[in-house]
């Protein structure tokens, strides 16, 4: 199945957690984080710069499931999507950060924004400050990205974090043809991204600086997110999948 998805859709990896409920989301997101876990363990290499988006409880499990890497690595890790948000969810994100890179014997760079601010002169008075452009310049040097996968409709836990567009501005993407998101850049059902003002409003990587990273990640899984998956895809925003095996089967039959 592992290596019908990469031949399917060009991937450089697959990887795929056998789930025993193909309708219990917070278990496949626990075996796919697992799995995820596992894949990092044994693949992060001394000196990487490992991006980490923020708030994507999938990769919460990843974090939780990981062993410490015993060897001397030298690793960054950096946050690709802005941390800053409600305070009992930023909690999340914060702690995925430096639990990664305490895992990998790492040094944390935060991304001290918002995933999503007001205006687009919000974002230009952030991107000016020194801390975020840190941050916002290690992006280039990404060699490993972890991210999630989003369906339009937020998960719980980003939705928590207050970093998500209004009802009508998701209407509006929906209108599009939008079907999923990384990194709050959103893309349609054939994997092209979709530019609107919003993007203009959001803190993070972007699709084409993802396109760019050796091993871009993405985890993620269950039926309501096949369509979201099956575009990160489809657009090569990804080159690496982590996922379960009903959607694995899915996306070989579908794609």
């Amino acid at each position: 199945l592992e290596e019908k998805l990469i031949d399917t859709y060009g991937l450089r990896d697959a990887i795929v957690a056998d789930c025993l409920r193909a309708d219990d989301e917070e278990l496949i997101m626990r075996d796919i984080g697992a799995a995820a876990a596992f894949y990092v363990e044994t693949t992060v290499k001394p000196n990487e710069v490992v991006g980490l988006s923020s708030w994507s409880a999938t990769l919460l499990s990843l974090v939780d499931a990981m062993h410490r890497v015993s060897r001397k690595t030298d690793i960054q890790v950096v946050q690709i999507l802005g941390g800053i948000g409600h305070p009992k969810a930023e909690v999340h994100a914060t702690r995925l950060t430096s639990r990664l890179a305490t895992l990998v014997n790492g040094t944390t760079v935060y991304l001290p924004a918002p995933g999503v601010v007001g205006s687009e002169a919000a974002l230009q008075v952030l991107v000016d400050d020194p801390y975020v452009r840190e941050a916002l310049d290690l992006f280039d040097d990404v060699t490993m990205a972890l991210v999630g996968i989003g369906a339009v409709d937020p998960s719980s836990l980003l939705a928590e974090s207050g970093n998500i567009f209004s009802e009508e501005e998701l209407d509006l993407l929906r209108e599009k043809g939008a079907v999923g998101d990384v990194l709050l850049h959103f893309f349609d059902s054939e994997g092209n991204r979709l530019e609107t003002f919003l993007d203009n409003r959001v803190t993070s990587m972007s699709l084409t600086q993802l396109r760019q990273v050796d091993r871009a990640i993405g985890v993620a899984g269950g039926g309501r997110k096949f369509e979201a998956i099956r575009g990160a895809l489809r657009g090569g925003w990804i080159n690496v999948l982590v996922t379960d095996c009903a959607t694995a089967e899915r996306l070989v039959q579908e794609p």
